[in-house]
């Protein structure tokens, strides 16, 4: 089969489209026909070294959709043929790719696989986000930043779904028209103006309730600035780099604060979470709830070209890869 593989870290350069044996599903696992891969700003900290590989060569990719064509020992989740979609199982970039049974969810009919393959890890990602790690109701005022990325769309829309007021904040006027297409009640480009000097003024200098900011170090210390008294802030990306240590008095300064760093993996531990969250994001796709943009398509070989608009932050909603 042809797959991406590192064989070191580094630049977008270390992908290397190259032939690879097809794996083989262990006890519990299931082998995956790819038929689309997400493109997620964790593959480009994995081929970095930001985060670590326990082996190489390995193939990038922790989103894909396609359909089962062989099972493991004791598998009872899926059969061959069916359709699914994964999240948080390395190994997507790739024509095949071997995956934890519990992991796979049924693609509904009305689903594609690019789009099912795009909404897996974004869309739980918005899930988790407002329901669980900050439960989001009527009458909150919640800031998301990069609303125009993938997270970021579909966490407005989500935010509004539950009754919170958002503020956005995008890069560009065009990146401000989809933002409000998502639902935001005020977009903020921070290219021109001072986002917390924004949000003091729209919410008469009280601060919002929660921040999601997935951006890092360009955003971080300022975010905490828009947040009330007892406020949280949601870390939950790095797009523009790591955030320095800092002293966590800083938090009692500004207010008291709550600072958390949620991970997918422990919002999706078990699979009865996992198809909690998704029945939830198929539903309101299927109601016409929830609008999902794939709106980057690249061939698997194109997977540098993929990572790097995604990283220059050139891309807005989803950026897949088709082997």
């Amino acid at each position: 089969m042809k797959a991406i593989r590192i064989h070191s870290y580094g630049g977008p350069e270390a992908l290397k489209y190259e032939d690879a044996p097809v794996p083989a599903p262990g006890k519990g696992e299931a082998l995956v026909k790819i038929a689309a891969a997400g493109v997620n700003f964790i593959d480009i900290y994995f081929r970095t070294g930001v985060f670590k590989s326990t082996q190489f060569p390995f193939t990038p990719g922790h989103e894909g959709a396609g359909a089962v064509s062989a099972v493991g020992e004791g598998v009872t989740e899926v059969k061959v043929g069916d359709r699914v979609a994964y999240a948080m199982a390395i190994g997507a970039y790739a024509e095949f790719a071997v995956v934890p049974a519990w992991r796979l969810v049924a693609l509904p009919s009305n689903v594609d696989y690019k789009v099912g393959a795009a909404i897996m890890l974004q869309g739980m990602t918005a899930h988790y986000l407002t329901h669980s790690t900050f439960p989001l109701k009527p009458g909150h005022k919640a800031l998301v930043h990069a609303a125009a990325g993938g997270v970021g769309l579909l966490l407005t829309q989500v935010a509004k779904k539950l009754g919170a007021t958002v503020y956005a904040t995008v890069g560009t006027e065009a990146k401000a028209e989809l933002a409000r297409g998502a639902g935001a009640d005020e977009v903020i480009i921070y290219t021109k103006q001072d986002f917390v000097a924004e949000v003091k003024r729209l919410t008469a200098g009280r601060g919002v309730d929660v921040v999601y900011d997935s951006v890092g170090a360009d955003t971080f210390e300022k975010s905490l600035n828009c947040l009330r008294p007892r406020g949280y802030m949601v870390f939950y990306g790095q797009s523009s780099g790591p955030v320095q240590p800092f002293d966590p008095v800083i938090l009692a300064s500004k207010g008291s604060l709550f600072l958390t760093r949620p991970g997918f993996p422990q919002y999706s531990a078990t699979r009865d979470e996992i198809l909690s969250r998704t029945n939830d994001l198929f539903r309101w796709l299927g109601a016409g709830e929830l609008t999902f943009r794939v709106n980057h398509v690249f061939p698997l070989s194109d997977a540098a070209k993929a990572q790097e608009e995604l990283a220059g932050r050139r891309t807005t909603g989803k950026v897949v890869l088709i082997p």
